[in-house]
């Protein structure tokens, strides 16, 4: 019989994540159970059965919730925390002196200071002068001499009392051995002993307390010394009875009870007999002698205990059933005969009802959140003809190029419109608005030419490759095209090799049941391979012509050339794409834009694809312009654009760091200002107006003075009528003059009171006035300046696309302009005055991982759902959604009307963590969103045709008659009369970036040289004169 074999347990292993895995193994070597598996945490000694379990708890402890008691470092996991209190309490353990770790924790124990600050000061205080044997100590001699020691007696005298009655104070005696002297001691008072500071601080203290000090979650509970702490430094641990939990407890609730006892009234109101509310209300009264009612006469009623509700007796002395009431003027003691042989019967009180739970502490999970009633989300709109949901919102915009998009692309529409706009610098592109990108990609046709387009896909395709000029270099990693030459020779060499070799004469092989299973697994593997190879010799089906179109055409070399005219980058595309649908991730898109471009049916010529692509659907075209943006992010001028804009952004916060530290500054300077003009207000009070009475006066005096002269001047009239005229004027002049002098006179001696009505400090309090009013204008200064800064971070951010937010079913909110680009688009844009630059809030839907996770649930997850909140969370988000949704992360939906924006902030719930955030963020840039959606719909708002020909006829006048005659004529000549086209808003569209800096657009060739005598004039003619030369575009500081 066979021994059981009993297993070694596997060695423990220590990690740093803490996730060990242990493997209990049975005794019994005959059991066909299995072994068991169990999950073990060596840092807390958890053991778990279940995986689930054990994931659950370890991503609660990898959560940075967890605090260092030693440190404080908050933001840590739980194993940080654990080994930073490690750390730390090996640091204490070694700073802390010895002698004083047992008296400490003395005066520690049994403490029930709530606040471990307040007991840190409460023993630091006391321990800050005491020293104890065996702490190293520094003395001071008579000679002022200082030296270093060890305590070796400690000695406490207490106060005396003197004759007079008064007390001396306690002093202590230390004998201390010096260190540098040995064998000789020094006795000092508390006077000339001190310790270094740095050994025993409140910092040093807090950490050695919280190290080996534990308390109790609840309130009152007292510090207790750990136990092996205790044990060390021979410290009772016993908890006192009144500090004991039980005991409290118990307290509380007798007074709970006297309590209610007390606040329970008796039938006459008053209390057992009157006298508790008498003993309670004031003076005792007597009670009033009333009649008992019929119904409390009975025969067995004793007159020593009042009746209960049904009119028996009440044993226990009150109308409340379990308090004893001792009968009034007799011993409380001692119970009436009828009942002294008769036990006590228990308190019978109801029980308590439960408390109500706690309120969640909000913000929780967005789903958690209860619904709210009558709340729904502003309907979305739709930019496509197939939209998920019935939309009735009303569009801003041409209703035509609408339907002609689909849903799938809009989001190929929105990421290449966003590259675009913020790489628009590395592009060598004016910054354009969405609507116009939208209406440039659908119009543009053989017949409707339209700069944008044309620009667009000129710029892209030159940074792909550089020019002839700049080295001709491939910028991107395209894949390698197969030569159909190679590939057949290799076939055939491949072919060669697997033909099969004369088989030999071998002898007969017992035939076994492996090599039966083998012969037949060969047999059917010759027979697969036989089948794939006839499947790959029938010839594939063509879906394009692109290869005959690229026959002797090499892409790159015309794009080095920069070829585009007459469907010369339409070309270049092709090319593109046909050596791009060789990576099998792209070949199926590729493929479908060859289709379109190169049919089977037609010749293919670059005549015909410039045709197609110009008779090409609107969401074929934007897929191909998205393939092509995307090639340009692996370009070095892309990643260097990026690095620039991160160290841009890296100064910049340093920059705002040095305004925030001024302005910090300032506002503590300007605080000590106000201080001090508070303090020299009251002496420097303004004086008052003078009262409306003196003035009235002066006005009667003025009124009298000319009444008088004007008397005088009757009467000299009246005395006097043959004398000159000439005297009466000088009569009247000297009664102004008077008057005048009199005036000036008033004047200055007001002056002169107000004058002598200032304090004498005036002088100082205007200087402080002063002082404060620089401070406020640097502090303006200083959040201005920090203002633009953040704008310019915002600006350089071009990393990657911020998302607004996420709503609670987990819809994504974005606005393009929340980063990498300018408000508006660059100020010195072509299409600038729109000013804005894509004017709307888009909502795209959750991701399949998102959505399965957190809407499309399992259906036992779904029930539990609705039983918490009557519905599932589908029928939540119809409910809270409204009749339009986005369901999938392929369907977009925006907000364009700023009453929109208001409404979904209604819609909004900051309780969940999701729309908290998002929340926040729109309120952040609410006004600047609200705004550009205003813009937007000025923009967008549809002239009428009278209005446009008076813009017309306004042009037309300010070209000049000399420009406008020669234009029509070189129409008549070139064109045949044709009817007027469709003003489009793209057309105004140009591309003066790269008119400034190239000299031509990116689809005209550039001009030739210039021949050096040519030149050489230009530079002399130019030389001379002041203006400088254009600068560059550069995003400026709005």
């Amino acid at each position: 019989m066979r021994k059981p074999v009993q297993f070694l347990a596997p060695k423990d292993v220590k990690d740093d994540n803490a996730e060990v895995r242990t493997v209990t193994f049975t005794n019994d070597a005959t059991s066909t159970d299995a072994v068991p598996q169990v999950w073990h945490i060596p840092q807390t000694g958890e053991v778990f059965a279940q995986y689930e379990d054990y994931l659950t708890r370890m991503d609660f402890y990898k959560q940075r919730r967890f605090i260092c008691q030693i440190t404080g470092h908050s933001g840590l996991t739980f194993f940080e925390a654990l080994k930073s209190e490690l750390a730390g309490a090996e640091e204490v353990e070694q700073a802390f002196p010895e002698a004083l770790k047992g008296p400490v924790l003395r005066r520690v124990q049994f403490q029930t200071v709530s606040r471990i600050d307040a007991l840190v000061d409460l023993v630091y205080e006391e321990f800050r002068a005491d020293y104890y044997p065996g702490e190293a100590v520094t003395v001071s001699t008579a000679e002022s001499e200082r030296l270093q020691g060890v305590v070796r007696e400690k000695t406490r005298f207490g106060g005396k009392v003197l004759p007079d009655g008064t007390q001396t104070a306690p002093y202590t005696r230390y004998t201390v051995s010096l260190e540098d002297r040995p064998g000789v001691e020094a006795v000092v008072d508390d006077d000339h002993i001190f310790r270094d500071r740095k050994i025993f601080t409140k910092s040093v203290l807090r950490s050695f307390i919280k190290k080996t000090v534990t308390r109790e979650a609840w309130n009152g509970a007292p510090w207790l010394v750990k136990h092996d702490v205790a044990a060390q430094y021979h410290i009772d641990s016993r908890v006192p009875p009144h500090l004991r939990y039980d005991t409290k407890l118990m307290e509380r609730k007798q007074l709970q009870a006297q309590k209610r006892a007390s606040q329970t009234p008796t039938q006459d109101g008053t209390g057992t007999n009157g006298v508790n509310g008498a003993m309670q209300n004031g003076p005792a009264r007597l009670p009033e002698l009333k009649p008992a009612p019929k119904s409390q006469k009975g025969k067995h009623q004793s007159p020593d205990f009042p009746q209960g509700q049904n009119g028996s007796p009440n044993m226990m002395g009150g109308s409340e059933a379990g308090i004893f009431h001792a009968p009034p003027h007799k011993n409380p003691f001692q119970l009436p005969l009828n009942f002294r042989n008769q036990p006590l019967p228990h308190s019978m009180t109801a029980p308590e009802p439960p408390p109500p739970p706690p309120p969640p502490k909000y913000p929780i999970e967005d789903l958690q959140v209860p619904l709210r009633e009558g709340v729904v989300r502003p309907a979305l709109t739709f930019l496509c003809n197939d939209p998920p949901t019935a939309s009735d919102v009303a569009v801003n915009g041409n209703a035509s190029i609408r339907d002609k998009l689909s849903m799938k692309c809009i989001g190929s529409f929105l990421e290449t419109w966003d590259t675009l706009n913020v790489y628009c610098e590395i592009f060598k592109l004016d910054s354009f608005t969405f609507d116009d990108f939208v209406e440039a990609m659908s119009v543009a046709s053989e017949e409707t030419k339209v700069q944008l387009f044309e620009e667009i896909h000129c710029a892209v395709l030159k940074q792909i490759v550089s020019a002839e000029a700049d080295g001709g270099k491939v910028n991107v990693q395209l894949p390698e095209l197969e030569d159909e030459e190679e590939d057949s020779e290799e076939e055939e060499d491949e072919e060669e090799t697997k033909e099969p070799t004369p088989e030999t004469d071998r002898p007969p092989a017992r035939a076994t049941r492996s090599s039966l299973a083998k012969a037949e697994a060969e047999r059917l593997l010759a027979e697969a391979r036989a089948a794939e190879k006839e499947s790959q010799n029938v010839e594939p089906e063509i879906k394009h012509r692109a290869e005959d179109l690229l026959e002797e055409y090499d892409w790159i070399e015309e794009l080095r050339k920069r070829n585009f005219q007459n469907g010369g980058w339409e070309r270049i595309v092709v090319g593109l794409l046909h050596q791009l649908s060789k990576n099998e991730r792209m070949e199926e898109a590729c493929e479908d834009l060859l289709a379109q471009l190169c049919p089977p049916d037609e010749d293919p010529t670059q005549e015909t694809v410039r045709e197609h692509y110009a008779s090409l659907d609107v969401n074929y075209r934007v897929q191909a312009l998205q393939i092509i943006c995307l090639l340009t992010t692996q370009t070095k001028a892309m990643r260097t654009y990026m690095e620039e804009c991160s160290e841009q952004m890296t100064a910049f916060r340093k920059e705002k760091i040095d305004w925030q530290r001024q302005r910090k500054q300032a506002i503590e300077e300007l605080r000590a200002l106000n201080d001090q003009r508070k303090i020299m207000l009251p002496d420097n009070m303004p004086p008052s107006p003078p009262p409306e009475q003196k003035a009235d006066e002066d006005v009667k005096m003025t009124d009298a003075d000319e009444s008088a002269a004007d008397a005088e001047d009757e009467v000299a009239d009246s005395d006097d009528e043959g004398a000159p005229r000439r005297n009466f004027r000088r009569a009247n002049d000297r009664a102004a003059e008077r008057q005048r002098k009199r005036k000036a006179e008033q004047e200055r001696k007001e002056k002169a009171a107000e004058a002598a009505k200032v304090p004498k400090q005036s002088k100082q309090f205007l200087k402080v006035l002063k002082d404060i009013q620089k401070k406020e204008e640097f502090i303006k200064k200083c959040e201005d300046e920090i203002a633009v800064i953040d704008n310019d971070l915002r600006e350089a951010d071009c990393g990657r696309t911020r998302v607004l937010g996420k709503d609670r079913f987990w819809n994504r909110y974005y606005w393009f302009e929340r980063n990498g680009m300018p408000y508006g688009g660059l100020p010195d844009s072509s299409t600038a005055a729109a000013e804005y630059a894509n004017g709307c809030i888009w909502v795209q839907g959750p991701d399949d991982l998102e959505r399965e996770g957190y809407i499309d649930t399992d259906p036992e997850y779904q029930a539990e759902y609705q039983k918490k909140f009557d519905m599932t969370v589908p029928e939540r988000k119809k409910l809270e959604e409204g009749p339009t949704s986005v369901f999938n992360a392929h369907q977009w939906g925006y907000y364009s009307e700023p009453e929109q924006v208001d409404e979904l902030l209604k819609w909004l719930d900051p309780r969940g963590f999701n729309e908290f955030r998002l929340r926040k963020e729109i309120v952040a840039f609410r006004d600047k969103i609200v705004q550009h959606m205003e813009n937007r719909k000025t923009y967008l708002a549809i002239a009428g045709p009278e209005e446009q020909e008076e813009e017309e006829d306004k042009e037309e006048k300010k070209g000049g008659k000399r420009r406008d005659s020669k234009r029509m004529s070189t129409r008549g000549r070139q064109h045949e009369p044709t009817p007027e086209p469709t003003n489009y808003r793209c057309f105004a569209w140009e591309n003066t970036t790269a008119m400034e800096e190239l000299g031509h657009l990116h689809s005209e060739p550039p001009p030739p040289p210039r021949p050096k005598k040519q030149a050489a004039k230009k530079r002399q003619a130019v030389e001379p004169s002041p203006e400088p030369a254009p600068a560059p575009k550069t995003r400026r500081r709005k």
